[in-house]
């Protein structure tokens, strides 16, 4: 059987249907997302998030709750905004902040499921939790309904306050002086952060969330110099590398997480080559 004829037979469960669409759209926000980030020199926040979700989940898991998400989620928003807030502290700055809570978060969490977990494999439940596992093709309907909804809402927040977000990321004091509240996008942005780093920790695990928003945004102001093009570029390529990545390790049987990374990774090269050649 050639791979054209698999990849159509594969293409015809609906498991393998649901994470293309849930892997492409959390892509999609992550790259949307990513690009303020970078700009904002605050990309880091994604790995400090990753880990707080990490613990949380690890909490859920033992507490047994029906749905991860009830927890999951409100924890990781409450300290993507106590990150912000730190971050305007004059004692605690933004890196300091994100490096405590991410290696707590992540010592909670393993102690958590070392001293709490039924599990026979800890090792490799905190593995595949930490690196991405095929969760992401176990996916209910309600999973992906889900996932539509948050991306729809992350698209949208995008779509309205563009403008605002464009302001707020590059020049923050000149924003304000013009009367945009910019707290109040950056709180915005921070809860995005954290809605987005859940979702994707199903795609390629927690700690490899942060590739989805930093890949993308570097590759694109590779070839762009405008907000607009970087934007609009960094969608395309996170898209793109999302859906080979998916199709590749259902192909070849390879990690999900760390397959798509290593898409990104490939395209972010090749942007630095056509750079380099353009350049000479």
């Amino acid at each position: 059987m050639g791979i054209f004829e698999q990849l159509t037979g594969y293409l015809s469960f609906s498991f393998v249907q649901y994470a293309l669409i849930a892997g492409i759209l959390i892509a999609l926000c992550s790259s949307l997302l990513g690009v303020t980030l970078v700009l904002k020199r605050f990309s880091v926040i994604g790995d400090g998030l990753s880990h707080v979700a990490f613990g949380a989940l690890a909490i859920a898991t033992v507490l047994r709750l029906s749905n991860n998400m009830l927890l999951v989620m409100p924890v990781t928003i409450v300290c993507a905004i106590l990150l912000l807030c730190m971050n305007q502290s004059a004692k605690i700055k933004g890196d300091a902040a994100i490096a405590m809570l991410s290696v707590s978060a992540l010592a909670i969490g393993y102690l958590v499921q070392n001293l709490f977990s039924t599990s026979a494999n800890i090792s490799g439940d905190v593995c595949s939790t930490l690196f991405g596992s095929t969760l992401i093709l176990t996916l209910s309907k309600a999973d992906v309904w889900i996932c539509v909804g948050m991306s729809a809402v992350v698209i949208v927040v995008f779509l309205l306050f563009y403008h605002k977000i464009f302001a707020v990321t590059f020049d923050e004091s000149f924003a304000t002086a013009t009367g945009i509240r910019a707290n109040i996008y950056n709180l915005l942005i921070a809860v995005i952060t954290a809605v987005i780093i859940v979702l994707a920790m199903n795609l390629v695990g927690s700690l490899l969330t942060s590739a989805l928003i930093v890949f993308p945004a570097l590759s694109a102001m590779h070839l762009f110099r405008s907000f607009r093009g970087v934007m609009l570029c960094a969608a395309v390529i996170s898209v793109i590398c999302a859906a080979v990545g998916l199709v590749i390790s259902i192909l070849a049987s390879t990690p999900v997480g760390a397959t798509i990374v290593i898409a990104d990774l490939v395209v972010f090269l090749l942007c630095c080559g056509v750079r380099w050649t353009i350049r000479r």
